[in-house]
């Protein structure tokens, strides 16, 4: 047992890929020609689907305690719910701040198959497959940018995630490395944009929202967590973060919003015990909005398939 876990942190302490440092610059487009940024692309990786996936949805948000990694759990168990001859996986991109273990109650080391790669752990029907399943729980990660898009590169390419019908990827806060790499390395079929009602908030989600349209990347929709809070005693509605925030950037970018979820305990305890509502209430208000969320990205994804052909 010793040896295969040391065999499967060397497998994935290998840092060999390459990132051409010219992908950061097509961040600055104002400082950069359009010749130069067609010079620069032809050095960028090419986007190779991961075999065995069909579509691939991040979750992402400019800024961190949004709810994100919950809205990414959710929407995974969402649209598996929908419809169960869908098959579903789930990757933690957030390689600093891994949170899938916990959420999943998740915490194994995965084992290699005879390709020598590494088989996603399975709980509530999804694969699942995060950086802090080959870590100590408290050990820190203390990596600089490039170990970052080299290791995201190994959960893109060195796990058995096939066969998958959806690759759900919780991607960390902001638009950094992490973003570029997996848009840049990968077809991406859609991004969902995760922000509370909350004006420093929505400022944030703006520039991720803005970020995934310049990598090309199709922003399928927003979602304002923590909408409202509904006190369980007498009903009265609290809008802590503020009111309809989200609708200023849906009208300003010509986005859909794709649900409002309501700040409730159920919500976080579940994910905090690694029992998502979905999974404990299937049925509940806030789980009908989570299976919904999810029916209207599996309905925008079709609808770009069927414009393909």
């Amino acid at each position: 047992l010793v040896e295969q876990k040391m065999k499967v942190r060397k497998t994935f302490l290998n840092f060999g890929e390459r990132i051409f440092s010219d992908a950061y610059k097509l961040s600055f487009p104002r400082y950069v020609s359009g010749q130069q940024q067609e010079h620069m692309a032809r050095g960028l990786p090419k986007k190779l689907p991961i075999a065995g996936v069909e579509k691939v949805i991040v979750v992402a948000s400019g800024k961190g305690g949004v709810g994100k990694s919950t809205t990414a759990v959710n929407l995974a168990l969402g649209l598996a719910a929908n419809d169960e001859s869908k098959r579903v996986g789930l990757l933690d991109a957030d390689v600093y701040g891994p949170s899938l273990p916990t959420m999943m109650n998740v915490n194994e080391e995965p084992e290699l198959n005879k390709q020598n790669l590494m088989i996603p752990l399975q709980n509530y029907g999804l694969k699942c497959m995060s950086m802090g399943f080959l870590v100590e729980e408290n050990a820190p990660i203390v990596w600089r940018g490039m170990m970052v898009m080299s290791a995201i590169q190994k959960l893109l390419r060195q796990v058995a995630w096939g066969p998958l019908d959806y690759l759900v990827v919780d991607m960390p806060p902001g638009t950094g490395d992490t973003q570029l790499s997996i848009s840049q390395n990968i077809p991406v079929n859609g991004a969902v944009i995760v922000s509370t009602p909350q004006d420093i908030a929505l400022l944030d989600a703006r520039k991720g929202a803005e970020m995934f349209r310049k990598v090309e990347v199709p922003v399928l929709g927003l979602v304002q967590n923590m909408s409202v809070y509904v006190c369980p005693k007498c009903g009265h509605h609290e809008h802590i973060f503020g009111k309809d925030g989200i609708d200023k950037i849906a009208t300003a970018m010509n986005l859909d919003i794709l649900g409002d979820i309501p700040l409730n305990k159920h919500i976080r305890e579940g994910c905090d015990s690694g029992k998502p509502i979905l999974v404990t209430d299937p049925n509940c208000p806030e789980s009908l909005i989570y299976k919904d969320i999810a029916r209207k990205v599996a309905e925008i994804l079709k609808n770009q398939r069927d414009k393909i052909t």
